[in-house]
């Protein structure tokens, strides 16, 4: 078995690697006793590069080609071993291959919110998410650095890492520009390009080209949004006090829709007594000229209020009510 283990050994090798996983980057070419037969063919197909590593040294790099591999075809490998004979001879070498091609749609996110300090809302929690694609294009530096000399290394070993870098990078530019986060979203653009030359240099360190880079979406965390939202609503209001009181008015008809709201009984003879004292109380303070706006709201709104009670004992009419209601929120405006 010795022999013809040998025998076989002395035949020409042929080496490629036909990608068999969507994610593998980079990939050990097995070989028996890591020995390779001068004469041996390499083939090395579009979007792959192949890397030799000799007793732990990068030997040579090959782009996409077919090589016959000897001492011609390997000028740094045959320096490090300081060959002096021409004649056929195994040495004995690793073989990476790695994939070049564009590695689309690799998504980054904030698993957890990041505290920023804002100029208009002082301390927030934001998050972020959006994609970027790479390929490798440096396999000697990706080699050292980061697969090292493992059979298979893949995109999720790789995912990770970057998802750190993209987001430290992220932080730190946040932070920095000073912008409140309600103009964020027009500023979308400039942020992107500021990151992705900032992280241009990050992936360039470990042998990577990033080629694009999207920000698709700055928000805050639902709790806060929330907080945003009514903030938003108040500003758009303006006068809280008044928008309160007339939210309370408003709602006043849907109280009075409630069962046992209105009997119907008696509607005629007290509705006139009812709303001529409510409308005296409302009106003769305003007509004196003593009483400010305000204080007109105030009135107005405790009528309404009066007015809701009597229609709930059945003395108003649910249209008496509501003509009423209509006449007294006109007067506010």
């Amino acid at each position: 078995m010795a022999l013809m283990d040998f025998i076989k050994k002395q035949f020409v090798d042929v080496i490629q690697w036909t990608e068999e996983g969507e994610e593998i980057i980079a990939y050990r070419y097995p070989m028996e006793d890591a020995e390779i037969q001068t004469g041996a063919r390499l083939t090395v197909r579009e979007s792959q590069m192949a890397l030799f590593v000799d007793e732990g040294r990068v030997a040579d790099v090959f782009g996409p080609g077919s090589y016959t591999l000897n001492t011609r075809t390997l000028p740094l490998l045959t320096n490090l071993k300081n060959w002096d004979k021409l004649f056929a001879s195994p040495f004995k070498s690793d073989v990476y291959f790695f994939s070049t091609r564009l590695r689309l749609e690799r998504t980054w996110g904030t698993p957890n919110p990041i505290t920023l300090r804002d100029r208009d809302f002082g301390v927030i929690r934001l998050r972020a998410f959006g994609m970027y694609s790479y390929r490798l294009n440096d396999p000697a530096r990706f080699y050292r650095d980061i697969s090292g000399s493992r059979d298979a290394f893949t995109t999720e070993d790789l995912d990770g890492q970057l998802r750190n870098f993209v987001i430290s990078a992220m932080t730190s530019l946040f932070g920095e520009s000073g912008v409140p986060f309600v103009d964020m979203a027009a500023k979308q653009g400039e942020f992107e390009t500021r990151l992705k030359a900032a992280l241009s240099a990050v992936f360039e360190r470990y042998g990577l080209l990033l080629d694009s880079f999207t920000l698709q979406n700055v928000s805050l965390p639902e709790e806060l949004q929330k907080t945003l939202d009514a903030r938003i609503g108040m500003n758009m209001v303006g006068d809280l006090g008044n928008f309160t009181r007339y939210q309370v008015a408003n709602s006043i008809p849907i109280a009075a829709q409630n069962e046992g709201g209105m009997s119907g009984i008696g509607a005629g003879l007290g509705a006139g007594l009812g709303i001529g004292q409510a409308m005296a109380q409302a009106i003769a303070p305003v007509a004196a000229g003593a009483a400010s706006p305000d204080a007109r709201v105030d009135e107005i709104t405790a009528t309404l209020e009066k007015l809701h009670e009597l229609t709930a004992k059945g003395i108003l009419t649910q249209a008496e009510f509501d003509a009423k209601k209509t006449e007294l929120l006109g007067k506010l405006t």
